[in-house]
């Protein structure tokens, strides 16, 4: 199937990555459907370009069942499935953060993603010669203790979990994630408006956002054109990094197809002090 032919929806395409990748998408003459949480600017330059856009907030369970029938009845058939939808809120120590508000971090960053997923996946095209993608964005926090940002982060790792889980139960389709490192986007406003309950974080994100340090939306729209351009051996079930990975190289490729546990999550250390 060339790229000409693909369809592709995109969840939260009103945000700066969604928006890039429709635009990106659209140049290519696919067929782009898309939601948004509220009209904007963004909103209005999609659907001038041809994008069809429904509503959907990911906060309300009766907001995404309605935006996925939409969907549905819009799109009979689509080769790929984008969710970049997300909120770092809220920010600060978990002890700190009201748990209703941190339960419904976990629904807009996870859970309702996946609620999308289930309902759009009988909608996929299996007839595309690679399979169907879904593809999720990371964030920080897969290596290390990202402190004041704990439902984002758990989110975050379960999502790259569910597509090692989604495609071992699920072989016709790829499920992959990727992490784009740090691209000036809206969502980094939540971290300045959060001041010092962000901590060490406040400082390093007006640091990054006043520098060239930042990965470039082009970087991020040529790695995803890659992961939804290539087999499911070599992607499937895996967590990506714009930033620090080799995409786009065979030799990546081959290595992906001889190592099944590489850019998977695993725990660290099993072949010390093993237990007779």
């Amino acid at each position: 199937m060339s790229e000409k032919e693909q369809t592709a929806i995109i969840i939260a395409s009103s945000s700066d990555i969604g928006s890039a990748m429709a635009r990106h998408w659209r140049k290519k003459a696919w067929n782009v459907f898309g939601t948004y949480r509220k009209k904007s600017y963004a909103t209005a330059e999609l659907s001038e370009i041809g994008v069809e856009l429904v509503q959907c907030d990911l906060s309300d369970n009766g907001s995404v069942q309605k935006a996925c029938l939409e969907l549905r009845n819009l799109c009979p058939l689509w080769d790929n499935l984008i969710l970049s939808a997300g909120s770092q809120e809220p920010i600060g120590s978990f002890i700190s953060c009201n748990f209703d508000n941190w339960a419904d971090s976990i629904q807009v960053n996870f859970t309702n993603q996946l609620r999308i997923v289930k309902e759009l996946l009988p909608n996929r095209n299996t007839n595309n010669i690679l399979g169907p993608c879904v593809l999720f964005f990371a964030g920080g926090g897969t290596n290390n203790a990202t402190k004041n940002y704990s439902a984002y982060t758990i989110s975050k790792i379960a999502l790259i979990k569910m597509c090692e889980l989604l495609d071992a139960e699920i072989p016709g389709t790829r499920f992959v994630i990727v992490g784009p490192g740090w691209v000036k986007t809206k969502i980094h406003q939540e971290t300045l408006l959060a001041g010092i309950r962000a901590g060490e974080n406040y400082e390093r994100t007006k640091y990054r956002l006043s520098s060239d340090e930042l990965t470039p939306m082009d970087e991020v729209l040529d790695c995803c054109d890659w992961l939804i351009n290539s087999p499911r051996n070599v992607i499937s079930g895996r967590n990506f990094s714009v930033v620090y990975d080799m995409w786009g190289t065979e030799e990546l490729s081959r290595k992906l197809i001889d190592d099944f546990n590489m850019y998977k999550l695993r725990r660290h250390g099993n072949d010390i002090f093993v237990r007779k």
